[in-house]
């Protein structure tokens, strides 16, 4: 097989840059290791930034996304014992968020690449890059007991954060950044009515929590756990017994509950290699960067590194410059750095740490006091939330 683009990773990543690129007539093919019905069965996030909301657009893929998404122009942050909310329209310069589950974006994503022919191979074993640091790279992989071999001028690996394309990076080629959160987030699916129009974060003495949706009549809670912890330690009434605790009390009386349709714990962590190009490869998403969910940047921030490459390789394709493909690595990392920042920032704001001191409550306090006093704050909260410019 010979195409101009290989992708590694069937995720909303690989898809959406897959799917760019074909509509500009440069050839790509996806190799996904898992089957189609298992990426889909992902419960993932589903904040998304205008920005991002425009490449769906771009893609034509943004149709169901305009007609079932959720425009939400703020959130709110429950504290010590008050319920303040962040006019994101307001702070922001009159731009939302979009509320549309990262599963339908991957559905909706598929269904592009059926209706365009697009080359997606699932349940592909085994995907090994080789001569990356080459002018001829290529890339192998196993089905039904054959190997495959696909010829490529660049190869894009957007396979995740255990994927093989950043472990095909010589590791004296890599610097790699990490911090791991020493807590996790069980996070409970349901089909009941959410119990606001809009986000609500929590700041508990008993920990984090967050009310979120999928529509109107799905909805997404999750509360601070402890690494040890296992979704079976967490049956349905006491998950909602522990949410209401730690919800402002009118919050707690309207919560609807009932039985989860999936229950997961999720690991907090913030990594960053660097850099996001080897030779002939390219990281984008998580195989080069992860966040914690708490500023709702991973799949954002997935997105522009999607936005940077797929215009470097049209410039390249189209103008024969080659500057976008030199510089990703810079731009995309000045991004995903700042994507960092308030990630950890808002984690370190909203969370209870069990070797917290005095002094760091005390601080913890102090910064959120400022932020609900300072309209300088606000504007800075609100324009990291809703995206920075690509």
């Amino acid at each position: 097989m010979k195409v101009q683009v290989c992708i590694i990773g069937g995720g909303p990543s690989g898809l959406l840059l897959s799917q760019l690129l074909h509509l500009q007539g440069i050839d790509t093919v996806i190799l996904e290791k898992s089957s189609r019905e298992h990426v889909l069965a992902r419960i993932r996030a589903g904040v998304l930034e205008h920005g991002f909301a425009r490449l769906m657009r771009e893609a034509q893929c943004g149709e169901r996304m305009d007609r079932e998404g959720e425009i939400h122009n703020g959130f709110h942050i429950a504290h010590d014992g008050v319920l303040d909310h962040v006019d994101l329209h307001k702070y922001s310069g009159g731009n939302s968020v979009l509320v549309y589950g990262q599963t339908e974006i991957t559905r909706d994503l598929y269904e592009a690449r059926d209706r365009l022919g697009g080359k997606v191979v699932h349940e592909a074993e085994d995907v090994t890059p080789h001569d990356i640091d080459s002018e001829k790279p290529f890339v192998t992989y196993r089905t039904a007991g054959a190997t495959v071999r696909v010829d490529c001028d660049y190869v894009v690996g957007a396979d995740g954060f255990h994927g093989v394309s950043r472990k095909s990076i010589p590791k004296h080629k890599l610097t790699e950044y990490e911090r791991v959160y020493p807590f996790g987030w069980l996070g409970v699916l349901s089909r009941t009515r959410p119990v606001s129009s809009e986000l609500i974060y929590v700041k508990h003495e008993r920990g984090f929590a967050l009310c979120s949706m999928r529509s109107q009549v799905l909805s997404r809670y999750y509360i601070q756990v402890p690494l040890t912890d296992k979704p079976a330690d967490w049956p349905d009434e006491a998950f909602w017994v522990e949410l209401k605790r730690r919800l402002p009390t009118e919050v707690a009386g309207r919560l609807i509950t009932g039985p989860s349709i999936e229950k997961s714990i999720a690991p907090l962590r913030s990594f960053v290699a660097e850099p996001m190009r080897y030779g002939r490869l390219f990281l984008a998403g998580d195989a080069a960067h992860i966040v914690p969910p708490t500023g709702a940047r991973g799949l954002n921030t997935a997105a522009s590194d999607v936005y940077y490459l797929y215009h470097a390789l049209l410039d390249h394709y189209k103008k024969g410059d080659d500057r976008g493909l030199d510089d990703y690595s810079a731009r995309a990392l000045a991004r995903v750095w700042k994507a960092q920042r308030f990630s950890w920032w808002m984690t370190m704001l909203l969370h209870r740490f069990p070797d917290r001191l005095s002094y760091d409550d005390r601080l913890q306090q102090t910064d959120m006091a400022y932020l609900f006093s300072s309209e300088a704050a606000l504007r800075s909260l609100a324009e990291n939330y809703v995206g920075l410019p690509f």
